[in-house]
């Protein structure tokens, strides 16, 4: 099973970036630890802070992965264009936070996002992106 990882804005700052809403882990450390809990999964990682390129991936990968776990950073609440990607795509995304967005800032409550994907995990740190994971299996 190959499965994808694409992570937006800022998220390459995780493990520094106001740990108190986003904890103290870095991404990379968290995703060795993903690996070994699913060895058996083919896992492809991709971040950027451009806009385009992460269109770009989503394009890419998006008609050959059995999965997406996307996480648009500050780009679910502004970005059409990649809601549009995920519609264009067949490869089903989940749509992960690791903060709650609902309880955070207003304008942090849309999301551009959602309606496309088949589900959303929001609030629970970076074990959502394994929750997202085992719905692919």
């Amino acid at each position: 099973m190959n499965i994808a990882i694409i992570n937006g804005p800022n998220l390459n700052l995780l493990g520094t970036r106001e740990p108190a809403i986003y904890g103290n882990q870095t991404f990379e450390k968290y995703f060795d630890e993903l690996k070994t809990t699913f060895p058996l999964i083919a896992f492809h990682y991709f971040q950027s802070n451009v806009e385009g390129e992460l269109i770009n991936e989503i394009q890419r990968i998006g008609f050959t992965f059995d999965g997406i776990i996307f996480n648009p950073g500050g780009y679910t609440h502004t970005s059409v264009a990649l809601g549009d990607a995920i519609a264009s795509i067949t490869t089903p995304v989940i749509e992960v936070h690791i903060s709650n967005i609902f309880g955070r800032e207003e304008f942090r409550k849309l999301s551009h996002i959602s309606a496309k994907a088949k589900g959303v995990i929001s609030g629970l740190g970076l074990k959502g992106y394994a929750l997202a994971v085992n719905y692919f299996l």
